[in-house]
């Protein structure tokens, strides 16, 4: 990860025009000045700016850097303006915004947020403990606030850490972006790229996407997170997650955008071996008394069902077993006798292999939307993109 102050110093640099005005702004001297921004083109390889007899002009490699610092200071700006508030001043002092822009500090916070324990982070960070407890000390001491309270449960973010959590994530991953866009400014696609997967999309169009993207740029890594919705949001919220696939709520919810990618085709779906298999036509009638597999409650496909049971006259569904594991629906479906309503992709491949049948039983105006949800207004790197870019082809 770029270091952050050496990246607010090109900042400053490309808004003075040169290195010597802005050692004014920034309080240091020149020559400390220009040997940020030399180590930063070393680690970037790449020049960041043109020297001209008219002052220091960003490159296009700089231009990226810029950009993305200027999301970066959005975030971080917006926790100085509510620490302020918090305590009655117009602005804290210069010094807070030389701790808070420090990456490791923001990392050990967020890794906080989401361990509780310091031994834990202090491992992952590969740092000692006291390290981790002077970060957090730090960053209190700046922002006039609290970040975290000792519990029986660990170290918990207050209401003021979980807000200001969600920002340091924010700015934590356009730093991963930038890396990614310096690669990409280099000629090669490299980085890893988070995906959100609910249930349909790990069977066939992530795959063949995947595939398809790796083949052509080696560089990338995947990580696909296979978590309930509300948990795969949060990560979007906080730039953990770059992107979401699967089926689309139907809440507007305007910090997200959404594409629709398809129209689900489902299905009513056993084993070969169960009774209703061997029948050509099926009512609901021969419904009732069933053992039933579904997804949990409040995701679309079982609000969808439910729907779908109540306009026809009948009550809605009560599942023996609620699980959004493919695995497990598979084995209570072969193992267990039960039924379930699917997507007739997510188990092709048992029902290809004859081991899975979608029956006879009209589901019309049973349906639900696949798609890709992002964070709105997030500047996605390029690989990321062309990864959406192989999904929405395999969609079509």
């Amino acid at each position: 990860m770029l270091p952050l102050h050496h990246i607010r110093t090109l900042s400053a640099v490309a808004r003075a025009g040169g290195v010597r005005p802005s050692s004014e702004s920034l309080l240091r001297a020149a020559s400390a000045v220009s040997r940020s921004v030399a180590l930063l083109e070393a680690r970037v390889g790449m020049p960041l700016f043109e020297r001209k007899g008219r002052g220091m002009l960003p490159t296009p490699a700089g231009a990226l850097v810029l950009a993305r610092f200027d999301r970066i200071q959005q975030e971080l700006s917006a926790v100085l303006e509510e620490a302020a508030d918090g305590t009655g001043t117009a602005v804290l002092p210069a010094a807070a915004e030389d701790v808070l822009y420090d990456e490791r500090r923001l990392r050990a916070a967020s890794l906080v947020a989401e361990l509780h324990h310091l031994p834990t982070v202090g491992r992952r960070l590969g740092v000692s403990q006291p390290a981790v407890s002077n970060a957090l000390a730090r960053l209190e001491s700046a922002l006039r606030q609290k970040l975290f309270l000792r519990t029986a449960f660990g170290l918990m973010p207050t209401d003021a850490g979980t807000r200001w959590v969600l920002r340091f994530d924010r700015a934590l991953a356009e730093l991963r972006y930038l890396e990614d866009d310096m690669a990409a400014a280099r000629g090669s696609l490299q980085g890893l790229i988070t995906v959100g997967t609910l249930p349909l999309a790990r069977t066939r169009v992530l795959p063949r996407a995947i595939g398809a993207l790796r083949a052509a740029h080696p560089g990338l890594r995947i990580h696909s997170l296979e978590s309930p919705y509300e948990q795969l949001y949060a990560g979007l919220m906080s730039g953990k997650v770059d992107f979401i696939i699967g089926a689309l709520r139907p809440v507007a919810d305007r910090a997200l955008a959404v594409e629709t990618l398809f129209e689900d085709e489902l299905g009513l779906m056993a084993a070969a071996t169960h009774p209703l298999a061997l029948k050509r036509h099926i009512g609901f009638g021969d419904l009732r008394g069933q053992s039933w597999v579904l997804s949990r409650p409040g995701t679309p496909l079982r609000a969808s069902l439910d729907q779908f049971f109540v306009d026809h006259g009948e009550q809605a569904l009560v599942p023996a077993v609620e699980t959004g594991d493919l695995a497990l629906v598979r084995g209570m479906l072969m193992e267990g006798g039960m039924l379930t309503v699917l997507s007739t992709h997510q188990l092709r491949y048992e029902v290809d292999a004859g081991h899975l049948r979608v029956l006879p039983f009209p589901m019309d105006g049973l349906r639900r939307y696949i798609g890709l949800a992002t964070r709105a207004g997030a500047r996605l790197p390029p690989g990321t993109l062309m990864l959406m870019d192989e999904i929405r082809r395999f969609s079509r």
